[in-house]
């Protein structure tokens, strides 16, 4: 059985002080809740998610802020990984991969999005927009089996939960 379960339909949902306090505060509530949904913290699924919730989290908070407005962090389990999105209310600002020069300070974050994630995008809002990354659970593998030379996949647990709280 796999040590990453995954809970079909569980979701949280955050909203945080558009700040760097903020930002900080839902990466790590963003691993804590995954922990709390089986998913071990310093697995690379953890780690893939923190980094990705960082990123967004920061892009949020300097390029989306609007005074007396927050930004939400939602974190949603699907069935093959996880999916993240960060909402804030500047809509008209569209996050921008841009080619940096080597040495750079700043500008690699959607880089790095773009690297862990399986897919990633932007989505409209009435107010603002949603940054969304999917990341898909790694798979776990075997050793070989008995001189075949054929890697096998373990089984992956999948349920579904309903009433969860966050």
């Amino acid at each position: 059985m796999n040590a990453e379960i995954t809970l079909v339909g569980a979701e949280f949902v955050q909203r945080f002080s558009a700040t760097r306090r903020g930002a900080r505060l839902a990466r790590r509530l963003a691993v804590h809740q995954l922990d709390e949904w089986g998913v071990s913290y310093g697995s690379e699924l953890s780690d893939d998610v923190a980094v990705i919730v960082a990123e967004l989290a920061a892009n949020a908070v300097l390029h989306g802020y609007l005074p007396g407005r927050d930004f939400e962090l939602r974190l949603l389990l699907i069935a093959d990984g996880l999916r993240v999105e960060v909402s804030d209310a500047r809509g008209e600002r569209r996050p921008e991969v841009v080619d940096r020069e080597p040495g750079a300070e700043t500008g690699y974050g959607l880089h790095l999005v773009a690297a862990l994630a399986a897919k990633w995008g932007v989505a409209e809002r009435t107010v603002g927009k949603t940054v969304w990354a999917q990341v898909d659970r790694p798979v776990a593998r075997t050793s070989t089996q008995s001189g075949t030379g054929q890697v096998s996949q373990t089984e992956s647990t999948v349920c579904s939960v309903t009433g969860l709280s966050s």
